[in-house]
């Protein structure tokens, strides 16, 4: 069973590996320094919370990754799951699962009122996982893009 613990400044070698393999998994080219980029400013400005999944052997095998943020209308705070990985071979072992719960448990812990997160239309496994775990697929509202570059 795996063990999931907060990500420290520790694991960002190993989380720049797992980050790198997420982003490619959504086609983006590998660039393993700008991924240790990416997570070097996420634990300098403590703009996200990451949770880490370890094997047995105390090998790092998963992540996941959540954004705090506000709602106005709800006047409450909600935090945006952005990120969900599992090394391949770690995958249909319950580390997903226990990944996510513990981002529930870390929000319940922190007052947060909803967690929200988007994952591609094609990534059926993702969503039956969310939905077994209570999550609703949201139909009242359309997501929209912008890309500024």
């Amino acid at each position: 069973m795996a063990t999931i613990r907060a990500a420290t400044i520790d694991d960002l070698e190993v989380l720049t590996e797992l980050l790198d393999g997420y982003r490619q998994f959504y086609q983006q080219p590998s660039d393993i320094q700008a991924a240790r980029n990416f997570l070097r400013q996420r634990f300098g400005q403590v703009d996200s919370r990451i949770l880490v999944s370890e094997g047995v052997d105390g090998a790092i095998t998963g992540f996941v990754q959540l954004y705090p943020g506000v709602s106005t209308v709800g006047l409450n705070s909600r935090w945006t799951l952005n990120d969900l990985f599992v090394l391949l071979e770690c995958r249909e072992k319950g580390t997903g699962r226990a990944l996510m719960e513990a981002a529930t448990q870390l929000a319940r812990e922190h007052g947060v009122a909803r967690l929200v997160l988007m994952t591609q239309v094609e990534n059926e496994r993702a969503q039956r996982l969310y939905e077994s775990l209570g999550w609703q697929r949201n139909t009242a509202f359309y997501g929209y893009l912008l890309d500024i570059e």
